[in-house]
């Protein structure tokens, strides 16, 4: 079951407003003015109003009239120009701390959630914050401002009428109150509802080829209608007690006036009121609705706004990759002195296991939890054998005591069958992910005891998706390595056979290699990847099925390179093709998340019938 979301306040809104006190300042002093501006205009009809009756000079009243409204319209500009602008830094500061938060995030985290949930709260959500300061917090303290100074002076002019309208705002207040807890729970399901919809849409496009390829065009698009449908239903829920709110406030407060009106009007015949007050009391009245009015709006606003609080505080409660690491002693002085992050460094590997957490399918439905759902656009480089796990929900460990040495600067394979555990060793070296018993060290010291930049500063990683981001070659190229220059790309790019790449168009290193690398080939994409691993030049390099989607003649050169590349530096690679690895210092052989043999490719011929199987399946030896 998915656990209870925790409810933001108020309280947790307010650090978001740090280093915006100064402008919020000016907003309350010219807030403020707007507002004694617009309590004291009724006060000036009454004297025009009371002076013309009484055939007094009224030439000041009308002047000052004048002056009152206008500074009245210019100060409310103001307010407003100063509230939006404030909101969008505010949204701007919360954006930047949600992008950083996500992606500080643990890789599971990611695994557990839709990144189209993930997009729709730094889109969606934050722009719901905005109403939070531009129709909430100023609007209720202007509005509770001005409805007590309305009070205070409808009561001095005549306390039998304010009864009237008192008893008026009393009902259609409770009225709306009682929706207002509703509409914030009705809010909250409408953006989590956007939130599904949004990633089934980004799970549509980004497998738009794959989708048109199978003619599943009306099923995916009946996938989105769903999710469509149920944030519409979610959205007309919403409008039905929204659309209350106005009704019952106009009922009750336009009964208050005709009844004040009435009262009023048989007073001043009476004698017992002057024409002047009755006026300056609807005024009043009135202004007294506006601020009513505008507080239940903000109200609204502000549960809205603080349901959108709800799903960026949830994500920003998590725990980031790194929080571990404060504090951390750097145990690894003494085995790393300084400098040695330059040489390939011994790997061991002992007792380690590890199991996929399991997924709870009502999280998952939701965004909340499990497994990224079956065709949705994977960022993170998790394993194969990990999502597979996951989304079948398996409890048995992907690696089960598993034990093996890496020397420095030699060559290692893993092979096996599918599932073995082969990427999740290297998703574990990388730290993705953390072992759930055993240890594995990098000269002696505990991956836990390093921390995990200093860690990965040292590893190149060449995944098996080969992922390329939106953008330019050059900006893919230097994504680990800024400070290389152009002249080192291009030789980086000859060595992989890309050179052709760059000069296919007059763009050349600005070659736009369009959505996720669209543009590219597959075999371009794995290439590229090779170039923006050797670039970095780091001193261990983990490799996912380096080669698998090249053709024999591009394998050929990519060996060639890796030869190169393998001098001075430790390489693990993960690999179905026995002969790309058939000359490396060992190879190591999984099979069910154990090591089944450790060895040479003549070792191993000789002494592991599964590894002698699998090499005569590629027609490497005869049987």
């Amino acid at each position: 079951m998915q656990p209870t979301a925790q409810r933001a306040t108020l309280r947790e809104f307010f650090p978001y407003l740090r280093g915006h006190v100064r402008i919020l300042v000016v907003v309350a002093v010219v807030s403020l003015i707007s507002t004694g501006l617009s309590i004291a205009q009724p006060l000036m009809v009454q004297q025009l109003v009371n002076s013309v009756s009484a055939s007094e000079p009224a030439t000041i009243f009308i002047w000052l009239l004048v002056a009152i409204t206008l500074g009245g319209a210019v100060f409310g500009a103001a307010q407003s120009y100063l509230l939006q602008r404030t909101a969008e830094s505010v949204v701007l500061g919360v954006r930047r701390s949600l992008v950083g938060r996500l992606l500080a995030l643990p890789i599971k985290e990611f695994d557990r959630r839709r990144v189209g949930d993930l997009i729709s709260r730094v889109g969606s959500d934050t722009t719901l914050m905005r109403s939070v300061i531009t129709s909430g917090l100023f609007e209720i303290v202007s509005s509770i401002l001005m409805f007590f100074a309305a009070v205070v002076l409808m009561v001095l002019i005549d306390p039998l009428l304010f009864g009237i309208t008192l008893s008026a705002v009393v009902v259609g207040a409770g009225g709306v109150l009682f929706l207002a807890r509703l509409i914030r729970r009705r809010s909250r399901d409408v953006q989590d509802a956007v939130g599904s919809m949004t990633a089934a849409v980004e799970r549509g496009l980004s497998g738009i080829r794959t989708i048109k390829a199978s003619v599943a065009e009306e099923r995916e698009a009946a996938v989105i209608d769903v999710e469509a449908t149920k944030a519409f239903r979610a959205g007309i829920a919403m409008a039905r007690l929204q659309a209350a709110v106005q009704p019952i406030m106009s009922i009750c407060i336009q009964g208050a006036f005709i009844v004040v009106l009435a009262v009023g009007g048989i007073r001043v015949a009476a004698g017992e009121l002057l024409l002047g007050d009755l006026i300056a009391f609807i005024l009043y009245l009135f202004l007294l609705v506006m601020p009513i009015g505008s507080a239940m709006s903000a109200f609204v606003q502000i549960q809205s706004g603080l349901a959108a609080l709800d799903r960026i505080q949830e994500i920003a409660r998590l725990e980031p990759e790194r929080a571990d690491e404060a504090g951390l002693v750097q145990r690894s002085a003494e085995p790393m002195p300084a400098g040695t992050a330059a040489r390939p460094g011994t790997i061991e590997l002992r007792d380690v296991s590890f199991s996929y957490a399991p997924v709870d399918d009502d999280a998952a439905a939701t965004g909340q939890g499990g497994a990224t759902a079956v065709g949705a656009r994977r960022s993170t480089p998790v394993s194969p054998e990990g999502a597979l796990a996951a989304l079948d929900d398996i409890d048995q460990p992907v690696l089960d005591g598993v034990s093996f040495s890496v020397p420095a600067g030699s060559r290692t394979a893993l092979v096996g069958p599918s599932g073995a555990g082969k990427s999740t060793v290297l998703a574990l070296l990388e730290r993705f992910y953390e072992p759930t018993g055993g240890t594995i060290r990098l000269d002696g010291v505990a991956l836990p005891d390093l921390p995990r930049s200093a860690l990965r500063s040292r590893i190149g990683l060449v995944e098996q998706e080969a992922p390329v981001l939106s953008g330019t070659l050059a900006d893919n190229l230097r994504l680990a390595a800024p400070e290389a220059t152009d002249d080192q790309l291009r030789r980086v790019l000859a060595a992989v056979g890309l050179d052709a790449l760059g000069d296919r168009s007059d763009d050349g290193l600005d070659l736009n290699l369009g959505e996720d690398g669209i543009r590219l080939s597959g075999g371009q994409r794995q290439r590229l990847a090779w170039a923006r691993t050797i670039l970095a030049d780091r001193p261990l390099l983990l490799m996912d099925e380096p080669t698998s989607a090249v053709d024999s003649r591009t394998e050929q050169l990519l060996q060639r390179t890796l030869g190169e590349a393998s001098r001075d530096r430790t390489v693990v690679v993960v690999a179905h093709r026995l002969s790309t690895v058939a000359d490396f210092d060992q190879i190591v052989v999984l099979d069910q998340g154990r090591v089944a043999a450790v060895g040479t490719h003549e070792e191993l011929l000789d002494s592991s019938e599964l590894y002698r199987d699998m090499a005569s399946r590629q027609r490497l030896v005869t049987v």
